[in-house]
């Protein structure tokens, strides 16, 4: 059933709110941590956004009308980035504290929450995760314990303290923490994505070096070691075909990543039972490569 409620212009109530207590909007940090509990495809991470607000705005509008108006505004279509969504949540909570018109919270929500995913982005996903992951994992894969410790302090803590300082410091300055926000933020999001880049081009031929070609042609006293001769050219050039190979796949023919993976996974068992690639499975079935 449609419903007939429409957002008034203005809170009933404009007399500014008492600031927030520590308390609160501690609390409203770790809800944030559930931002993406109820994500779907119509409006995204609005319900997780609104059960983080929450209390910070129980305690902000004690009028019962006031309280259902922002609510509902607060359930519009957001999309941001889980680590910096506290800095979102503290700019509305401050525009909230001094009843600004509410088209006017409404503008800023989305202005300032589409900029971060992409900053987000560039800084975690294609950035810092990535190092954490591949120093880590190398600890992992040599037996020490240390790794995934080690990866689940670096992960959680720093998000952890960045959503703190976030909402901290976006709730203390309000609307005017959006112009240190996007004053270099297209700057700084091309900078964190080239680092980005060559992060992942290196974490391609670090991971990937265990992928080698275990071919070996034999012509009279010559023996021919193809994974020996490719070192001597490109080292690392069989990772790095496969991840061309992937890349095509995905942004050239639709394909989506379970595919690809499904893919790498035939490519390695068949490679491995004829012998094209080195490892442990080559003497399931003994086929000599002669020309």
């Amino acid at each position: 059933m449609a419903s007939n409620y429409v957002l008034p212009e203005n809170y009933k109530d404009q007399t500014p709110a008492a600031p927030l207590d520590k308390k609160t909007l501690n609390k409203v940090v770790w809800r944030s941590l559930q931002l993406q509990a109820c994500f779907n495809y119509e409006r995204m991470q609005s319900a997780g956004w609104l059960w983080g607000i929450l209390p910070g705005l129980e305690k902000i509008h004690t009028n019962k009308e006031d309280l259902a108006a922002s609510m509902t505004h607060n359930m519009d279509f957001l999309n941001t980035h889980p680590y910096l969504v506290t800095f979102v949540m503290g700019i509305v909570l401050s525009l909230e504290q001094n009843k600004a018109p509410i088209q006017t919270i409404r503008s800023v929500r989305i202005s300032v929450a589409a900029p971060l995913g992409g900053i987000g982005d560039a800084l975690f996903w294609y950035t810092f995760m990535p190092i954490v992951a591949g120093v880590t994992s190398g600890l992992a894969q040599d037996g020490n314990i240390l790794g995934p410790i080690l990866y689940f302090v670096l992960a959680f803590g720093v998000q952890m303290a960045l959503r703190f300082a976030l909402m901290y410091w976006a709730y203390g300055m309000g609307a005017a923490a959006i112009n240190s926000l996007t004053k270099n933020a297209q700057e700084f999001t091309h900078a964190a994505s080239m680092m980005g880049i060559f992060v992942v081009g290196a974490l391609i031929y670090n991971m990937g070096t265990g992928t080698q070609l275990g071919m070996v042609f034999t012509n009279g006293d010559l023996t021919t070691d193809v994974q020996a001769q490719l070192n001597t050219i490109l080292p690392g050039i069989i990772p790095l075909a496969l991840t061309l190979m992937c890349y095509y796949l995905l942004a050239k023919k639709g394909w989506k990543p379970i595919n690809c993976i499904l893919l790498l996974l035939v490519i390695g068992i068949v490679g491995c039972i004829f012998g094209i690639w080195s490892g442990s499975y080559t003497a399931l079935v003994s086929v000599p490569w002669h020309a």
